[in-house]
């Protein structure tokens, strides 16, 4: 019996469509991924930029908003380019979301940072799917994903404002506890949320676990620069080596196509 050519089998044709489409689709995941890892990359450089800031609750110094219009035009470029791949006119597009969630988590984190630098409130859901490019969806999971990581933000920015301004100058008397009273306004709304349904459960607890520990750091700190710093002399700084704690807890992964958690390194 010879063998049937396979250019006559007329099950080739169904395979070949099958083929392509699998090809099709991983050169659209490949593209969501490298994206969502650029993305991540310019919002984490946003980050370390605005950490050096020490104008809090007004303008940023030029220099920062430069480089923050800059990285923004950039990372819209991607979320652009990406678009069609997640639009819903795509076939089975929801597949990406989980791909490209990172990024938008990494940069809704670093524009919530500017606006509680420039403003010192909460950047809402509302303003921050505004501040995307149009055709991008902002869900309530990757929201919730972006202000969790902004605690470690302001748990540096508290830490490090302690550490290099004396007691006796405005930043380190008032800015500080600002931060700690919203830091626990913030811990209490997460406490006090219910997120069964919203498939991000497990992901809340690891993220819970490392935000009473930022908090906590500041609240240590803070004592120990109103309440101790009290009987130093004009011009002391606090010692936050010993407050800090030397470390913190570490956070699970979130799906940024390849990229470590914010919290890893608190």
């Amino acid at each position: 019996m010879q063998p049937v050519a396979l250019e006559n089998n007329s099950f080739m044709p169904i395979f070949t469509i099958f083929r392509d489409e699998l090809d099709e689709h991983h050169d659209r995941r490949e593209r969501v991924i490298k994206a969502s890892r650029d993305i991540t990359a310019l919002s984490k450089k946003m980050i370390f930029t605005m950490q050096r800031s020490r104008s809090l609750y007004a303008p940023q110094p030029p220099f920062i908003e430069k480089d923050i219009a800059q990285r923004t035009s950039q990372i819209h470029a991607l979320f652009t380019s990406i678009l069609p791949d997640l639009t819903s006119g795509t076939l089975n597009s929801h597949r990406y979301s989980w791909n490209i969630s990172g990024g938008i988590q990494e940069y809704l984190e670093a524009i919530s940072f500017h606006h509680y630098l420039t403003t010192g409130r909460l950047l809402t859901i509302t303003q921050a799917q505004a501040s995307l490019p149009e055709g991008i969806n902002l869900t309530i999971e990757d929201y919730f994903g972006g202000i969790f990581d902004l605690v470690g933000e302001l748990m540096r920015l508290a830490i490090t404002i302690i550490a290099t301004t004396p007691l006796d100058q405005e930043g380190g008397g008032v800015k500080s506890p600002k931060i700690l009273n919203d830091l626990r306004e913030m811990r209490a709304f997460f406490e006090s949320l219910n997120t069964r349904g919203m498939g991000i459960v497990k992901e809340v607890e690891k993220k819970m676990g490392v935000m009473r520990t930022c908090v906590e750091k500041v609240e240590g700190a803070v004592y120990g620069m109103l309440v101790r710093g009290r009987e130093r002399p004009a011009g002391w700084v606090l010692d936050v080596s010993v407050t800090d704690g030397g470390g913190g807890g570490g956070g699970g992964g979130r799906g940024k196509g390849g990229g470590s958690d914010e919290y890893d390194d608190v």
